[in-house]
């Protein structure tokens, strides 16, 4: 990658931010399970800062996913993983598909507030019996006049409890798995939706996740994003730049864990000397710092490639699957050197190892990746018939 003065500029914008406006608080939000959304959202949105790789005409930057990735490797300075999750849902997760294939009604209506921060988005793929699964899911959406009629349910679903919208993934035939799926834009205070309480999890704690429930949901069939039956291909495409957002958010936040670690180990001082003195500590920290190097160069090559209009879907589930693999090993590894004191629920590598987990299961888990991975190599065998 050749950064330029513009990238720069960015990078400092998104790091200014991230210092003065989320970390100050963050242990407060993660205190209380919730972050004020909208009003951090308006502050992003103010700096462009949600629509870097988006139209110019709706709002956007307009420019390539370089800038994006760049802001994405900066929010990983972020002292939790909550916010950079709700975050990554905006840009590159309920938003790149509107921008791609959607109506200029919808990108009029929804695209333009999400870019100016005026309105939080949701994405609805997951549900109870289809996570990494997306053929396998079961709400539908059918027509009545000139409507959709939403039924089923949505789990784990970020920013729900406070989205003005979800982009919905749902059944709109009985076709082929592949061929039956549309996205639809789906107001979130339409009648009949309902949301469990929020969702207890192990780590983004900040980040507010729920159920969503749809019970004859009706929404008009120009919410539809591109044509009927062209979801799955649609999500799939725009899994892409969220796996590739997510390996990029890694980067800075591991490193910022060996950071930590290394200036504990420093202070820290066991029979007479430094921690850090440990040849075993030293050389297992400079591995973590060659793995990290190892994926940006993994997630930067993808991206490259990806603005080349090249199809990145080996490399981005590559990067997708190191980063969640490496996220588990540096965060446990640095952990350990802290001894008790990173046993605690407020140490921040107590705090990192509980977030990075949903890293190789959120977006796609790693069994995902690899199948995906082996299908690109020619080598995924196929279902055997019985």
């Amino acid at each position: 990658m050749h950064f330029t003065p513009e990238h720069e500029a960015l990078r400092k914008t998104v790091r200014d931010f991230v210092e003065k406006e989320l970390n100050p608080h963050i242990d407060e939000w993660e205190e209380a399970g919730e972050f004020p959304i909208h009003e951090v959202f308006k502050k992003l949105g103010n700096l462009g800062l949600l629509g870097i790789h988006k139209p110019e005409e709706y709002g956007g930057m307009g420019l390539d996913y370089s800038y994006n990735l760049v802001a994405a490797e900066e929010l990983g300075m972020t002292k939790c993983g909550g916010v950079p999750l709700a975050i990554g849902v905006q840009t590159d997760m309920c938003t790149p598909a509107i921008s791609r294939f959607g109506s200029d009604e919808l990108k009029r209506d929804y695209l333009a507030p999400a870019i100016a921060g005026d309105m939080v988005g949701s994405i609805g793929v997951s549900e109870v019996g289809a996570g990494s699964d997306v053929a396998g899911l079961k709400t539908s959406a059918k027509k009545d006049g000139d409507d959709y009629v939403i039924n089923g349910s949505k789990m784990w679903i970020t920013n729900s409890p406070k989205a003005d919208f979800i982009c919905l993934l749902a059944n709109t035939s009985d076709d082929k798995p592949h061929k039956n799926k549309t996205l639809i834009v789906v107001p979130m205070n339409t009648p009949g939706i309902t949301l469990s309480p929020h969702l207890n999890k192990l780590g983004m704690r900040s980040s507010e996740t729920a159920q969503v429930f749809f019970d004859d949901v009706r929404v008009p069939q120009r919410n539809r994003i591109g044509a009927e039956g062209t979801g799955f291909m649609c999500q799939m495409i725009q899994f892409q730049e969220e796996r590739m957002w997510g390996a990029a958010n890694m980067l800075k936040a591991l490193e910022n864990c060996i950071d930590q670690t290394i200036e504990y180990c420093r202070e820290r001082k066991t029979f007479g000397q430094p921690l850090i003195n440990n040849q075993y500590i030293h050389f297992r920290l400079a591995e973590l710092q060659t793995e990290v190097e190892a994926l940006r160069a993994l997630t930067y090559k993808a991206c490259e490639l990806h603005i080349a209009g090249k199809d990145v879907t080996q490399l981005a589930s590559m990067a997708k699957l190191k980063g969640g693999r490496l996220g588990r090993e540096v965060t446990d590894a640095c952990l350990q050197y802290w001894g008790g004191n990173g046993y605690m629920w407020e140490n921040p590598l107590a705090r990192a190892y509980r977030d990075v987990r949903l890293a190789s299961i959120g977006g796609g888990a790693d069994e995902i990746m690899l199948g995906i991975i082996c299908k690109t190599m020619n080598i995924l065998p196929g279902k055997q018939k019985g």
